[in-house]
């Protein structure tokens, strides 16, 4: 199973979406503060998957949160998911969606 990878910087976050060029990718808005996040951050955790599994904590990097949501056009939201591939975001959710089941689904539906 992919091990969790922190993103802080907006180089890392650059590096990562060139890199779903290559290989899709997951990342995770995460907020500490919020209880619907630490329950969203369990699910993600607990997703088995072959892709890397990045996530950033936005109060601690907020410029790379901002970063994100301009690069992807999707407004931000936290907790917050993406599958990147190809350079943007094939598939996004957000609070209470984020399950092991929705990213189940859509890796299905996006990742040939």
């Amino acid at each position: 199973m992919a091990e969790l990878k922190q993103i802080t910087s907006e180089a890392e976050w650059e590096a990562l979406l060139q890199g779903s060029k290559e290989k899709p990718a997951f990342l995770f808005k995460h907020s500490t503060t919020c209880p619907v996040s630490a329950n969203a951050y369990k699910e993600y955790q607990e997703f088995a998957t072959d892709l890397d599994k990045y996530y950033l904590i936005v109060s601690e990097s907020r410029p790379v949160s901002n970063q994100v949501a301009e690069d992807l056009g999707i407004k931000h939201e936290s907790p917050q998911i993406f599958l990147l591939n190809d350079g943007k975001a094939a598939w996004n959710t957000s609070h209470w969606n984020i399950t092991e089941k929705n990213m189940k689904e859509a890796l299905e539906e996006n990742i040939k």
